[in-house]
């Protein structure tokens, strides 16, 4: 009978337990982020989940991957997610189409490119001439990789459309594998497609797009204008967890994120994802606070510009907003 009156007990404590833990969760504002890629190349946000900062924050964050900045767009407009993270461009496409719920970048990740140029030979004396007459593989027209790929073409003498064939037509997430099978001289592939190619003996990384650009707004965390207009507590608790995860990646080793992050990447070696974090810590790939500056932004256009794929420049004050950011910066 005691040892009967004991198992009630523990089962009640464990019903109670469960309850105060549902109750707590219930506290969670839920909303959808959808992430344009999985990728190293954003380890801070990855931080701030596995830290659980967006938690101490009040928030409940599903990640969805887009594999894709139009798709992820496509997501936000739509109202499947709150909140959409990509090349920022997206969001001067949508304003120049006329869109009046347009949408609008509250806080910026990256600084640098995240993509890597891959060629099937290592070549420790790569040029980008080496490229006159070959086939690269590159992103979807209008997209930040293909951009900032002509653009660096362009500053090294080349002609985009002439002095080389750059296929446009793979799905993003089907690059890496395309190059594998034999399409292409050469591959622009984030991570940890660029590594996985080398390790596979596949392929060899022979320059960082993110070095030879320069600094440049790659990355950008954006949502619809009527949504961050009723919801400005949601966005600045986000943008404060982004804070804190740029904030952990800016005094940590590679090493010590690394473990940090491994559960987004558990089909990646340990030793793989600290070589690939050092080598965007290295290029100083993340911004030390999350203000998207209007010299960025400017910069931004005059790639698009360059492109052809704007015809005049869009406002800054419309697009963007700092509000969020610089209030994260004073907590």
């Amino acid at each position: 009978m005691k040892r009967r009156l004991t198992a009630i007990v523990l089962v009640l404590l464990m019903v109670m337990t469960s309850l105060v833990g549902c109750k707590k969760d219930s506290k969670l504002t839920k909303i959808t982020l959808n992430e344009v890629a999985h990728s190293i190349f954003y380890a801070p946000q990855y931080v701030a989940l596995e830290l659980g900062y967006f938690k101490d924050e009040g928030l409940d964050v599903e990640l969805v991957t887009g594999f894709g900045a139009d798709k992820t767009m496509t997501a936000v407009l739509s109202g499947e997610a709150e909140i959409g993270f990509m090349g920022s461009e997206s969001s001067i496409y949508v304003y120049n189409e006329g869109a009046d719920d347009y949408v609008v970048n509250f806080a910026q990740l990256t600084q640098r490119a995240g993509n890597f140029l891959v060629a099937r030979e290592a070549n420790d004396n790569f040029k980008w001439t080496d490229l006159v007459g070959k086939t690269v593989i590159g992103g979807r027209a209008g997209g930040m990789p293909q951009m900032v790929l002509e653009y660096i073409l362009k500053k090294n003498g080349l002609d985009p459309t002439k002095d080389l064939t750059i296929i446009q037509n793979i799905d993003f997430g089907l690059t890496a594998e395309a190059f594998s099978t034999g399409t292409g001289d050469y591959t622009v592939e984030f991570e940890p497609a660029a590594t996985a190619l080398e390790m596979e003996g596949k392929g060899h990384v022979v320059d960082s797009l993110g070095v030879e650009s320069g600094k440049v707004p790659y990355t950008a965390y954006s949502a619809k204008k009527s949504y961050i207009e009723k919801n400005p507590e949601i966005i600045q608790k986000f943008t404060n967890a982004i804070q804190k995860g740029l904030d952990y990646v800016n005094t940590h080793t590679p090493k010590e994120i690394a473990k940090v992050i491994k559960p987004q990447f558990k089909e990646t070696e340990d030793e793989k994802i600290v070589s690939i974090i050092k080598r965007y810590y290295d290029q100083g790939t993340w911004k030390d606070n999350t203000v998207f500056e209007e010299a960025s932004f400017d910069l931004l256009q005059d790639i698009l510009l360059e492109a052809g794929v704007i015809d005049g420049k869009v406002p800054y004050a419309d697009l963007v907003t700092t509000d969020y950011s610089n209030k994260a910066i004073e907590r």
